[in-house]
């Protein structure tokens, strides 16, 4: 599998250009931890929307996918009306359906909708609300996963 690497000034502009597709009636954001916490980060910043949680689902050791997925520490959500999740990509879709099926189950008053950076329509069972690029079989290698280790460092 190819791997490519998604640098900081690609990722400012592709955030952007999702932010600028966003409709301005969400009250919160949720990132799913860790893909999408940059993400919910800046779009709350940007966006203006304070109320900004992360809930942790996990599927992946390394390049790896893990027989099961774990999904834990979801917010309370019970005054949030409408709520956007928000991660890296949508790769096989499973974490992203499960985390939204979760959410539901949990907060049947709260309407959910996606936003992704990556989306890989061949492969994942859920398309996103809003998305900025395709995928197909590459491995992404984030900057916030990259960045800082040491083989990654400029001196």
């Amino acid at each position: 599998m190819e791997r490519v690497y998604y640098d900081y000034p690609t990722f400012r502009a592709d955030l952007k250009a999702l932010a600028d597709r966003l409709p301005d009636d969400f009250d919160a954001l949720i990132a799913v931890a860790r893909g999408g916490m940059t993400m919910a980060h800046m779009l709350g910043e940007y966006l203006n929307i304070r109320h900004v949680y992360s809930l942790n689902a996990i599927g992946y050791d390394d390049t790896r996918k893990l027989d099961s997925l774990q999904i834990f520490n979801l917010p309370d959500l019970q005054r949030v009306r409408k709520a956007l999740i928000v991660d890296d990509i949508a790769d096989s879709g499973e974490t992203l359906k499960a985390v939204i099926d979760r959410l539901e189950k949990a907060n049947p008053n709260t309407l959910f909708q996606t936003a992704t950076l990556f989306y890989k329509p061949e492969k994942s069972i859920v398309e996103p609300d809003y998305w900025v690029k395709e995928a197909r079989n590459e491995w992404i290698d984030f900057f916030w996963s990259e960045d800082l280790k040491e083989s990654s460092l400029v001196v």
